[in-house]
């Protein structure tokens, strides 16, 4: 397995011991991964974004592990697996993911739920292993279109220039803890200290600079390869304004922003034979997991009974 390590390596980063779940050896490394549930349906596999970790999706790991297979994993170089260099392609990331799948015999194919920039990975497994996608829930996820629909002071690379930098995401860091500490109040103690340790550390700061600055190389890698498999999609659009982007953008730049994404992820779920958007106005990109976990929870149901029925 090849990795990118053009930008950044974090093997001195320190590393945290997983509140549960536990790991797996791939290509020399040690991968963190949590596995809870059955069920005949496929196995629900969730990619996280950028500078976010497996255990984040705990609450909607265990609602869907009430009726199917539901596993959780950090990529290298982030959360609680081994560290890596920095940012990755595409290619390594979803080969390392359908090898950690196959490790773990968990058989697919698999509903990918991708969130934020999970999507570069979820879309570059479908690319590689299109026969082990059953369907796909799109988190207001990465999609290598994403230029075409908005202007170009909102492209990926005019992003990546605009992302915090490590001296502002170190002064953000009591505000983290904070949030962190609210959006996971419900999850058992253990695991919420745990998860609030790993959001105001050197490997957060560092691992979420690094992957935020490949997007328009995930772009270019994406648009040579198929696009998204015909599969059960829903993908849902939150709309309400996320601080950290009101921080960064005018006004106007957010109603481009939300409308552009809107209509990406509608030509998505048009392009394929059982696809849908849901949109949501009551909440945004980062609190999307946290304040609506019932749809995405159910968007994930309605995936699956649609993958087991086809």
């Amino acid at each position: 397995m090849t990795s990118n390590n053009t930008t950044a390596n974090n093997t001195t980063s320190t590393q945290l011991t997983p509140p549960l779940g536990g790991f797996q050896e791939i290509d020399g490394r040690r991968i963190f991964v949590h596995q809870a549930g059955s069920g005949d349906g496929p196995a629900v596999v969730f990619l996280p974004g950028a500078s976010a970790v497996g255990l984040d999706y705990l609450g909607i790991q265990q609602q869907v592990a009430q009726f199917t297979t539901a596993v959780t994993y950090d990529r290298a170089g982030t959360g609680y697996s081994d560290p890596a260099a920095l940012p990755r392609t595409g290619t390594a990331v979803a080969t390392e993911l359908h090898e950690l799948l196959h490790a773990q015999g968990i058989a697919g194919p698999y509903v990918l739920v991708a969130h934020s920039l999970g999507g570069a990975y979820a879309h570059r497994f479908a690319q590689l292993y299109p026969q082990e996608v059953a369907g796909l829930v799109w988190l207001d996820a990465f999609h290598r279109d994403w230029d075409d629909f908005v202007p170009a002071e909102l492209s990926l690379a005019a992003t990546e220039q605009i992302a915090p930098t490590e001296e502002q995401l170190r002064q953000a860091l009591p505000f983290m803890r904070g949030f962190v500490a609210e959006m996971l109040a419900d999850y058992p103690e253990h695991v919420r200290e745990s998860l609030v340790e790993y959001h105001v550390s050197d490997r957060w700061i560092h691992a979420g600079i690094a992957e935020r600055a490949s997007m328009a190389a995930l772009a270019d890698e994406l648009r040579s390869g198929a696009d998204i498999p015909d599969v059960p999609l829903i993908a849902l659009t939150p709309l309400a304004v996320d601080p950290a982007q009101q921080a960064l953008m005018s006004e106007e730049a957010l109603r481009e922003l939300h409308d552009g994404k809107t209509r990406l992820y509608a030509s998505m779920a048009g392009a394929v034979s059982d696809g849908e958007q849901r949109i949501l106005t009551d909440t945004n990109h980062s609190q999307l997991c946290f304040e609506r976990a019932d749809l995405v929870v159910q968007a994930i149901r309605d995936v699956v009974d649609r993958a087991t029925r086809a």
